[in-house]
């Protein structure tokens, strides 16, 4: 009755100090457990003789287990749902950053989520072309936390770049690529990566089937074309094992599931769910897949890393991988 009365008038505290209903709540309910541990312990006897349970303590000690499971995933809940609300004011706050000059110019946003990529992000943004088929590009470099000088470093270039105030992963950046060229009326949205891998003088080959109206969604494939990244055995058998189960569970024809490489219609950027924060490529497959848009695959070749280390995860990129492709299929 002590401990109930003491975590009673601790949430009853909690709720005053910061008016957590969420905290309160949990304290009412653990407190009510316990008391009526105290005074109705027969109840839990009940429990047992459902359960086919004979000694009360196991009857116990079942109910508190299950308690304690439901209020660990509903921390897990809560912490995952405050991520996602920083995560969404984080790229607010980067968008509102975004002050481009509107033109009638018809216009090919390039996106480069760049972390920590100070050594090649100038090169990258330097080497891109003006224009293609009378589009003009714009180079627009998504900062993603940095905590070099990657942003100083494209601030000095003609690229319109933006900054993450805290790091969100590939997904976060692209996302918030994504709208600020829908709200300066892209016409083509392209994706590439800042490390130097992605090859410009095959940008216009990326764009060229959307241009001529082929296709709505265009990536690029080193299996169909040359790969130079040097990537080990491993990362390339798993890349392949993804790309077929892809295949397999959305009927497409694919051969590099993993390639930022790609081209987008403008418009069908809205058409696209994206929730992933990190592992992007996947989800951007399938969600195409899955609202119509028109997929061609292009050969591209995929050159070595210019400077620095990758950043994808080690241990968990398969896991990562595996979770995305399950649960954009599923939604």
């Amino acid at each position: 009755m002590i401990i109930a009365l003491v975590t009673f008038l601790w949430g009853f505290e909690r709720y005053r100090t910061s008016f957590s209903r969420a905290e309160f709540g949990v304290a009412i309910l653990l407190s009510l457990g316990m008391f009526i541990l105290a005074l109705f312990p027969n109840v839990f006897s009940r429990i047992g003789l459902l359960l086919h349970i004979q000694r009360r303590p196991l009857a116990i000690a079942l109910v508190v287990n299950v308690a304690l499971i439901a209020l660990v995933l509903y921390l897990f809940a809560r912490t995952r749902s405050n991520q996602l609300q920083l995560a969404d004011l984080a790229r607010s706050l980067t968008i509102d950053q975004a002050k481009i000059n509107a033109g009638d110019e018809r216009r090919i946003f390039v996106v480069i989520p760049a972390y920590n990529e100070a050594g090649s992000i100038r090169g990258v943004v330097s080497s891109l072309p003006e224009s293609i088929r009378g589009y003009t590009i714009e180079p627009l470099v998504v900062s993603d936390g940095s905590t070099d000088d990657t942003y100083d470093q494209t601030d000095s270039t003609d690229a319109f770049v933006v900054e993450h105030p805290i790091n969100q992963g590939q997904g976060g950046a692209l996302k918030t690529g994504f709208e600020i060229a829908r709200q300066n009326g892209a016409d083509v949205v392209v994706t590439m990566d800042a490390d130097g891998q992605h090859p410009v003088d095959q940008l216009e080959d990326l764009v060229a089937p959307i241009l001529e109206d082929r296709a709505d969604y265009v990536v690029g494939s080193r299996y169909i074309g040359s790969d130079q990244s040097e990537n080990g055995i491993a990362r390339q058998s798993g890349i392949k094992v993804f790309t077929a189960l892809i295949n397999a569970i959305t009927k497409m024809e694919v051969t590099d599931c993993t390639n930022g490489f790609r081209a987008i219609r403008g418009p069908m950027i809205d058409k696209l769910h994206l929730t992933e924060m990190r592992f992007s490529a996947p989800e951007l497959l399938i969600e195409a897949r899955k609202n119509g848009l028109r997929i061609e695959e292009i050969p591209v070749t995929i050159a070595r890393r210019e400077t620095g280390q990758t950043k994808k995860p080690k241990l968990g990129y398969a896991v990562g991988l595996i979770r995305t492709i399950v649960v954009t299929w599923i939604r």
